[in-house]
């Protein structure tokens, strides 16, 4: 059994005083819900309307992306796992994915790394936590997307620069469980996270666990930050418009000074009532507000230094210290100008390695419109997929990631334990010795064949 990771911990509040703030924001309630009578078949699921109330239930029923023969089909396929983790269980149709896997997912939270730069650079100690926890909200614009990244392929990989100095680096350490790590740095910080998604399936509503560990080190200070974020839940899976939530706490714990953020997520109420309000404090080792924090998830975030009541410290004022970029208008999948960069070569660095996201070919046709074609090699990876795992099982071996190290520490998490990977350093040894290369780099990047696989990309034939 491997060592017990006591950093970070159960998203718990900070102090007497957020317990009681906390409290009164659960007051505001949840969006209505109404179950779906009399549709034969659907009974029981719950539609949930975030902008209206408990009479237009029904009405909302009858919107979103699925049609009628497609919803039939993919409830037949899916009812029996009611109340399952299907994070890997089943083989979901390209109709609800978008061009990205989660490994390109996972590079999203770097959109508004700035902050962290900043966070560096400030030499007030509650103020620094301020800008990470900014930085730790900015990302769930993004996340409020509907549509499913691609589950990477075993050993698939994800790589990032010319954004903010930063190198960004993902790799899939294990399939089952879906497991991936990353690790970014630039000048004034590096992050890591080993993260392990868990989800339970509840007909017309997915609940999403945000298994992982994430740490950020701020290079200045020397100071490193643990995040334990709120779970998600997606509503209207089959019945009704797609949209995402997740209310509760986000903790961002100073593993060097005792210092935490914690800040609450509202859930959406009637009529949209609180949808993306988020609250808080930076509270001090001995549990004192210092810094009220405010905003909206989708759109800003404001801080302004507090007394030991949370009220706001005469002449002072509200600050803001994150605010949305504008974003492309009637983009197919809500992509960001960000989510946009990911996908494209322009943000590859020099000799992309062939297990990259980008040169997957089903995320590719989808992204180029074809449906048919990215159904058709997502069933042809998947299969070459299990064919590895037959020949692997047939040598006696296992996988061994490249780019990441499986530790001893055993990682704890609100939604259960997680196995440790830290990032070997390998990989900046490989881009150092290319980047140190006079050898000029002619090969077009689009034609590299996606290749992550252990016995090379003939172990299915």
């Amino acid at each position: 059994m491997g060592s017990k990771d006591q950093g970070g911990g159960a998203a718990s509040s900070g102090g007497g005083f957020f317990s009681s703030f906390a409290a009164g924001m659960r007051s505001w309630g949840t969006a209505v819900h109404k179950s779906v009578n009399g549709l034969l078949g659907y009974e029981g699921l719950e539609v949930i309307n975030p902008d209206g109330g408990t009479d237009d239930a029904e009405e909302e029923a009858l919107r979103g992306r699925w049609k009628q023969e497609d919803r039939d089909s993919y409830w037949k396929m899916m009812h029996k796992y009611i109340g399952s983790d299907v994070t890997s269980l089943v083989t979901l149709p390209v109709i609800i994915f978008e061009p990205m896997t989660m490994l390109q997912k996972m590079a999203e939270l770097m959109e508004y790394c700035e902050l962290l730069d900043k966070a560096d650079e400030c030499e007030d100690p509650y103020m620094r936590m301020a800008y990470a926890s900014a930085w730790a909200v900015s990302v769930y614009f993004a996340l409020q997307r509907t549509w499913k990244p691609f589950n990477p392929i075993l050993g698939e990989t994800y790589e990032m620069v010319n954004h903010q100095g930063i190198t960004f680096l993902a790799e899939q350490v294990s399939h089952h469980p879906p497991m991936g790590a990353a690790h970014c740095e630039n000048e004034h910080f590096t992050y890591d996270i080993t993260s392990k998604l868990k989800t339970k399936f509840l007909g017309n509503s997915l609940e999403v666990y945000p298994v992982g560990r994430t740490r950020v080190t701020l290079k200045k200070s020397g100071i490193v930050f643990d995040l334990v974020p709120p779970s998600t839940k997606v509503n209207n899976l089959i019945f009704g418009r797609t949209w995402v939530d997740s209310p509760g706490e986000m903790v961002m714990t100073n593993l060097t000074t005792g210092d935490k953020v914690v800040l609450y997520f509202q859930p959406c109420g009637w009529f949209g009532a609180g949808r993306y309000e988020v609250d808080g404090y930076v509270y001090s080792a001995e549990e004192e507000p210092k810094i009220m924090i405010t905003g909206k998830w989708n759109t800003y975030m404001s801080c302004q230094p507090c007394d030991q009541e949370g009220e706001p410290l005469p002449g002072t004022e509200l600050k803001e210290i994150w605010r949305i970029a504008p974003t492309p208008k009637n983009d197919k999948y809500q992509y960001t100008h960000f989510a946009h960069k990911i996908n494209s070569f322009d943000t590859a660095p020099k000799k992309l390695l062939p297990s990259d996201s980008r040169l997957r070919p089903d995320r590719y046709a989808l992204e180029k419109g074809d449906m048919s074609k990215s159904g058709a090699e997502k069933s042809r990876l998947e299969e070459q997929q299990r064919a590895e795992k037959r020949a692997r099982e047939a040598k006696g071996e296992q996988f061994t990631p490249r780019w990441f190290n499986l530790t001893d520490v055993v990682g704890s998490t609100p939604w259960g334990d997680l196995e440790i990977y830290e990032y070997n350093g390998k990989y900046t040894e490989h881009r150092a010795a290319i980047d140190s290369s006079n050898v000029a780099d002619e090969t077009d990047i689009t034609s590299i064949e996606f290749n992550p696989w252990q016995y090379g990309s003939s172990s299915s034939q």
